[in-house]
């Protein structure tokens, strides 16, 4: 395989809530239950649990968890499922390979999330999960691709992001809001919910220092250019201060970045959430 074509399969996979297998079952008012769906940017744990390669279960992961020990997400602390938890007043999910994941637990939801999982190729998940009774689906868009530290290392001169894939990122998002409007359309009901990722990522990334980073270029882990090669690992380069970057690794966003992140998904005009944003949604939903 050719080695960008491999790359760019990987940031399709890996990136931030960055392709549309990221999707997020928001709780209505009287059934609180949070499903989560995606890969490394929303997986809590599930890969613990599974033979691969693909783990976020060795120190430095997790270094500003509350126990300050990794957990399996791929994160200096806590990621975007579980600030959404708090910010709609649910308890974390557990992975669903979890064995305290019990009936009870269940009631609070699942996260089903896994690293590396790759991208759905048909729509049919959406259908099925409202079939199966999901009434709130947040659906992520692609990501800024070609911005992220690994992709600087291995294709950037001067920290310039990768054209052609933030070309494709923009040639996929629009696409996706016609479809989640269709769905929406054919179901007669605001089930679907696209987040423009692209759009929450860009706005730190392009100009770092408004949000009180100092780089959105280099990872706080990792080796090599911009902290962009290989993986994060207890003999990578280690910075001081997570908050200050955007990037926890090669790939992720820091907790601080999923913050702001979550904060337009909670927040966020139509610039960034279509057709409305959560809070919006939990109004709603209150009020039924």
């Amino acid at each position: 395989m050719d080695q960008r074509v491999f790359h760019s399969s990987m940031f399709l996979c890996l990136l931030l809530l960055i392709t549309c297998n990221n999707i997020v079952l928001v709780p209505q008012a009287e059934a609180r239950a949070f499903f989560v769906f995606g890969d490394s940017l929303v997986d809590n744990g599930n890969n613990n649990y599974l033979l691969t390669t693909a783990r976020a279960d060795a120190y430095p992961y997790g270094i500003d968890y509350p126990t300050h020990r990794a957990t399996g997400r791929f994160s200096n602390g806590l990621n975007i499922p579980d600030i959404i938890s708090e910010q709609i007043g649910s308890e974390p999910t557990l992975p669903y390979l979890n064995p305290a994941l019990d009936g009870e637990r269940l009631l609070v939801g699942a996260n089903f999330a896994s690293a590396g999982i790759g991208i759905l190729n048909d729509t049919g998940i959406q259908f099925r999960l409202y079939e199966l009774g999901a009434r709130r689906v947040l659906v992520t868009g692609t990501g800024p691709l070609g911005c992220v530290p690994a992709e600087l290392a291995q294709h950037s001169r001067n920290g310039e992001c990768a054209a052609d894939l933030q070309q494709a990122s923009a040639l996929f998002n629009p696409q996706l809001v016609q479809l989640v409007n269709q769905l929406n359309s054919e179901i007669g009901s605001t089930i679907f919910i696209s987040a423009n990722a692209f759009q929450s990522n860009m706005d730190f990334i392009s100009n770092p220092q408004a949000y009180g980073f100092i780089t959105s270029k280099v990872a706080c882990c990792g080796q090599g250019r911009f902290n962009g090669i290989g993986l994060c690992t207890p003999v990578s380069n280690l910075c001081p201060n997570r908050n200050v970057y955007a990037f926890w690794d090669p790939f992720h966003p820091s907790e601080r970045a999923n913050r702001l992140i979550v904060e337009t998904f909670m927040i966020g005009d139509t610039k960034y959430m279509n057709p409305m944003n959560l809070s919006t949604i939990m109004h709603l939903d209150s009020r039924t």
